[in-house]
């Protein structure tokens, strides 16, 4: 096996791998008509049927047309110290939720950023019905304790709605929110206030369109609905569902949540087994995502509580994994998640120290190319004493070119003579393969790396690099000067690399990568870029030491 062709197939594996990214578009959105449905109170009757009727819950599906002049609910303004939310009275879902350490771009005037993307009632997050499906139950109108909730520093506030039903049922939701957590903690209380009993199950809806419509990171990465079932997370996505239909799984669900790259928005059942969820498209990128619980019986003047967490905010591990024990699931590596998370906290563990995330990349790969540094030593080496035996080879390759088991008698004898392993170039950088990945997963969806600046002109790490020289360049707008120099460092470590290809069109074909990867690192996040960088750096400054013991 020769080094280079192996290095070839490296790269070539490397491309395959990020290269589909360039071809996916985010659809544009259809809007559907909203639909209010605080008038239908016959359909809501005939949806809860008494157990004494022995009637099944089999409800009409159509929904009719809002009235005019319809009674609408109060917006309730919640303050904490991380977000900003709004929930209306008109069915108690939530209207807006802005997180106050995030902006929707790096423009500071570009405002916080606004994880809710859908402005129909009934489609708001957090729509909760009793014994019929959300898409055909009335929408309530609930009324609040108060109008406005606000949390002292490190305390908690709660808020009451609460709203009867035509069929004699009523609703209490209580929600918790603590300053210092994105965690709001739900309890839903369904009182039946009548004389007869009534069958139903809970249903709690989320309904959502990608948070950022423009996001190169959330076209090149998963942006959809997840489920934590049976501890196994399943992300399905938008195309699945519209091509397939609706699509529902039961057991034992952690969480259902809608993600992209850097946030999300999930519901978390206080009782995880028995749930089922439901997955189903509600326009070109709007999805709805409904968990239910177990059917429950309710006589006469009896209620029932059902607690849920909510959690509305980034995918931020640290955060994460102490909102819920399997919350941070959500976070996928990939294959790769075993060393991902531990680049990922060294990254963060420097950035401690250093106070600039570009500063910790370059710190993580100076790390990870010293402990590789033994390795790579011996497999460079490998290849320059290869090199000078290229004379060697070629000689018993024309001399044994028909018997071919002489000439790879005679190529034994001679690696046996100068002790060397044609093995030894490519072995190091296979056992490395596995580190760059993780490293090129952690550095392309971790939200540390969001907006956050290095210096001169880069000033978000997660965004591609660009220089603005006064005017734009075609399709690139201003000048990609980081990516430039990563290419030309690689042409150079090319250049200073053994060459051990015995076929000269193998030879030729190599002097293009660095060509090839410098347009493929163009649209790459600059953090990607520059652990590339300063990786190439360190590998040209081990060859020349090589170079030197070798000559």
């Amino acid at each position: 096996m020769e080094t280079k062709r192996t290095f070839l197939a490296i790269a070539l594996a490397f491309l395959i791998l990020v290269g589909w990214q360039y071809f996916f578009v985010p659809p544009v959105e259809t809007p559907v008509p909203e639909q209010s449905a605080t008038e239908n109170s016959q359909q809501e009757s005939a949806a809860i049927l008494p157990v004494e009727a022995g009637a099944s819950l089999v409800q009409d599906e159509t929904v009719p047309a809002p009235e005019a002049g319809a009674p609408q609910g109060r917006d309730i303004t919640i303050e904490t110290s991380l977000y900003t939310a709004v929930i209306t009275e008109s069915g108690g879902g939530v209207k807006s939720f802005k997180l106050k350490n995030y902006n929707e771009a790096l423009d500071p005037e570009s405002g916080l950023k606004e994880l809710i993307k859908t402005q129909a009632v009934r489609e708001l997050p957090l729509f909760f019905t009793w014994g019929i499906e959300p898409t055909r139950a009335v929408v309530p109108t609930f009324t609040a304790d108060r109008e406005h909730v606000s949390t002292s520093f490190g305390g908690t506030s709660t808020l009451t709605l609460t709203a009867p039903l035509a069929s004699g049922l009523e609703l209490t939701r209580i929600l918790t929110f603590s300053d210092q957590d994105y965690k709001i903690d739900m309890a839903v209380e369904v009182r039946n206030t009548t004389q007869q009993s009534y069958q139903g199950a809970p249903f709690l809806s989320l309904v959502n369109n990608p948070f950022s419509v423009n996001s190169k990171s959330d076209r090149f990465l998963f942006n959809g609905p997840a489920v934590y079932l049976e501890n196994v997370l399943e992300e399905t996505k938008v195309d699945d569902i519209i091509e397939d239909g609706p699509k529902t799984m039961s057991g034992r669900i952690s969480w259902v949540a809608y993600e992209s790259t850097y946030f999300m928005c999930g519901i978390i059942p206080e009782n995880p087994a028995g749930n089922s969820v439901t997955l189903s498209s509600l326009g070109d990128t709007k999805v709805s995502t409904v968990i239910s619980a177990p059917v429950d019986i309710l006589a006469s003047g009896e209620s029932k509580t059902y607690q849920y967490g909510i959690y509305f905010g980034p995918k931020k591990l640290s955060i994460l994994k102490t909102t819920s024990p399997d919350l941070h699931r959500i976070v996928n590596f990939g294959w790769f998640d075993v060393m991902a998370k531990p680049a990922l906290y060294l990254l963060n563990f420097f950035y401690k120290y250093v106070g600039n995330y570009g500063l910790a990349i370059i710190l993580v790969t100076v790390l990870i190319k010293g402990l590789f540094w033994p390795i790579s030593h011996k497999g460079m080496k490998s290849m320059k004493t290869m090199q000078k035996l290229q004379p060697k080879m070629t000689k018993l390759r024309e001399k044994y070119k028909d018997d071919k088991e002489r000439l790879n008698k005679e190529m034994i004898e001679l690696y046996k003579t100068y002790k060397v392993n044609p093995l030894g170039g490519c072995l190091p950088m296979v056992l490395q393969i596995p580190v760059f990945f993780a490293l090129y997963k952690v550095l392309l969806q971790t939200i540390e790396l969001r907006h956050a600046p290095f210096m001169l002109w880069i000033t978000d790490l997660s965004a591609p690099d660009r220089l603005f020289i006064g005017f734009d360049l075609p399709f690139l707008g201003g000048l990609p000067v980081l990516t430039l120099l990563m290419g030309a460092s690689m042409f150079m470590q090319q250049k200073m690399t053994p060459n051990t290809a015995a076929n000269p069109e193998m030879a030729r074909v190599m002097m293009f990568m660095p060509v090839v990867f410098t347009f493929l690192f163009l649209n790459f996040a600059s953090g990607l870029v520059l652990y590339w960088f300063v990786n190439n750096l360190l590998s040209m400054a081990q060859q020349y030491v090589i170079n030197r013991q070798v000559d």
